[in-house]
């Protein structure tokens, strides 16, 4: 699980938000692209004092696993056709994979990387690489080899005991999303709240910083 900090402005700690995702998902490409247009928007501004910034935490689910999808099945051409209105909706083109990708490998890889990383820079771009070549660059995350590759183009190296593990920590994360009713990825957990999908930038900002400034009263009081 990799964490993205915002700096706090003064507000106090920032309050953090889980937020669980797959590769193998167009819709959390999508979510990837309009959280990184936003991201500065979730620091503490002196302009706007109490207000707290936000910590996001990425945490890697196995989507076929949790819905008992068939991995390799051809998406079905109605969920196609709505993350493509999606990205369209949020300006973020994307390749849609004409498959449901086998992304366990390259979750195992990121959960290898953020146990490695004292800040998360290294796991973030790993899913920045991974985001790319899946759904920029049309590339399949199927294949070991290829995933192999990708860690390559960042001088990265993992050993298979990190895999293994990886993709055990991968397998408890799917149980536990399970748990807190994830049913679909991209899922924010408010708190307790699953909140599934990705909408436009303003009401993503709008959500998550009411989140944040609740949550903070909350422990205040």
């Amino acid at each position: 699980m990799s964490v993205t900090d915002t700096r706090d402005g003064g507000a106090g700690p920032p309050i953090h938000v889980l937020v669980h995702y797959d590769f193998a998902s167009s819709l959390c490409y999508v979510a990837h692209r309009v959280m990184e247009r936003i991201r500065d928007r979730f620091e503490a501004s002196p302009a706007e004092p109490g207000r707290p910034a936000v910590r996001f935490a990425f945490r890697p689910v196995d989507l076929a696993g949790l819905l008992n999808w068939r991995r390799g099945a051809l998406v079905p051409e109605d969920r196609r056709a709505n993350v493509l209105r999606v990205s369209s909706d949020l300006s973020v083109p994307v390749r849609v994979p004409r498959t449901w990708l086998d992304s366990r490998r390259a979750h195992a890889v990121a959960i290898a990387l953020a146990r490695r990383d004292t800040d998360g820079a290294t796991e973030a771009a790993w899913r920045e690489r991974v985001y790319t070549a899946i759904f920029e660059e049309g590339r399949s995350c199927d294949d070991e080899m290829e995933v192999d590759r990708w860690a390559a183009d960042l001088g990265l190296a993992l050993d298979d005991e990190e895999i293994e593990t990886g993709e055990r920590t991968l397998e408890a994360h799917t149980r536990d999303a399970a748990e807190a009713q994830v049913t679909g990825v991209p899922t924010f957990m408010l708190g307790d709240w699953p909140m599934g999908g990705i909408q436009d930038d303003e009401t993503m900002v709008r959500l998550i910083c009411r989140f944040a400034l609740r949550a903070r009263q909350r422990g205040a009081a």
